[in-house]
């Protein structure tokens, strides 16, 4: 049975376009060399997006119980220099572009602190700009029956 949307969710804020959130590596996310695994960067990529509703009191949970649902259709990710356990991140988010159905965003993965330190940008280990990683996503707007529908007004092309 497909749940009912109650009344569709509206933020009091126009939604940011750019954010960042920072957060620190931890050991369940690297393997046993201590290097950030693959699969954690996407979990970091929602925190980004999500975090960019968070500014204005919005939530994916409030757009959910209203019967908007966005999913992943593309997730293309760069990997630069490896990121290390214990490593402070700052994670960049940008909507880059919206159509009526799909936004897509990219992200920057950059290093703040290594060791408890800022960053030897010299260190060939290191990028010179700090950004370990770079990613897009693209998400598709769809109802609680799994079907596209066009994003919300204050969610869509502006």
């Amino acid at each position: 049975m497909t749940p009912t949307p109650k009344t569709e969710f509206k933020p009091t804020a126009p939604i940011p376009t750019t954010g960042s959130v920072q957060l620190r590596v931890r050991y369940c996310e690297c393997d046993p060399m201590g290097v950030v695994h693959h699969a954690s960067y996407a979990p970091w990529l929602e925190i980004g997006r999500t975090e960019l509703l968070r500014e204005v009191g919005a939530s994916y949970a409030a757009m959910e119980r209203s019967g908007v649902f966005l999913v992943v259709t593309k997730l293309d990710l760069r990997y630069r220099r490896p990121i290390r356990y214990d490593d402070l991140l700052e994670i960049r988010t940008c909507v880059e572009s919206t159509t009526r159905i799909k936004i897509r965003h990219t992200y920057e993965v950059v290093l703040v602190e290594r060791h408890g330190e800022a960053p030897d940008l010299t260190d060939p280990a290191i990028p010179h700009d700090g950004i370990c990683s770079v990613g897009t996503s693209e998400l598709a707007c769809v109802g609680p029956d799994g079907r596209p529908r066009e994003l919300p007004s204050w969610l869509g092309p502006q």
